[in-house]
């Protein structure tokens, strides 16, 4: 049985719908009205095998901080109600990421205790018609509704599109490497007997 869900959240400033199978195989069909926030949601689902649909109608005449912010949440508790009871995942995931001239560093938990940690300094304030700020903003959100602990770290910067899709693409894999299951784990990978 795959895992997946279907989440929407409508308020007044965004309507949201997201659709995520976590056993996939990385299509995607993403409209967010922001290009480079659909290339990196693009590039996650490919490169976690992930299936992915993500239709978003924000208030984009204000920003792009509502509808990047949302998306992360509903993303996020998307992820969260996929993995059920997590019976069986391997939990934790990480992956060091070369794009290019830059290296990212993603480690997760799949803990159910949500925490964030994130070291990126951007060159730019924008990249394409998205704020570089709403990168840690999207990761931040989507840690905190996921209940992972995620952290994100530029080890070697550089050109701010290569770091963006650096971080998006680690998220990536690292999250492929925690809701995998093996069949060795009995019930949750936890001494405490829940995640």
């Amino acid at each position: 049985m795959k895992r997946e869900a279907t989440l929407s959240r409508k308020t007044k400033e965004t309507d949201i719908l997201v659709s995520i199978c976590l056993d996939g195989q990385g299509k995607s069909d993403i409209s967010t009205g922001i290009g480079f926030f659909d290339h990196m949601l693009e590039g996650f689902a490919r490169h976690g095998l992930f299936d992915l649909t993500v239709q978003v109608k924000g208030d984009l005449q204000v920003d792009d901080h509502h509808t990047i912010e949302d998306t992360g949440i509903v993303l996020g508790s998307a992820i969260r109600e996929a993995l059920g009871d997590k019976a069986g995942i391997c939990r934790y995931g990480s992956c060091i990421l070369p794009m290019d001239e830059v290296l990212c560093l993603c480690a997760l938990d799949l803990c159910g205790r949500p925490y964030f940690r994130y070291q990126a300094e951007f060159g730019t304030e924008m990249i394409g018609s998205m704020h570089t700020e709403m990168v840690r903003e999207f990761f931040y959100a989507v840690s905190y509704s996921a209940a992972m602990n995620l952290h994100l770290k530029i080890l070697d910067g550089g050109n701010s599109h290569h770091m963006a899709e650096a971080m998006f693409k680690s998220f990536a894999k690292a999250l492929d490497m925690a809701v995998r299951t093996d069949e060795r784990i009995s019930g949750v990978l936890s001494t405490k007997g829940s995640l």
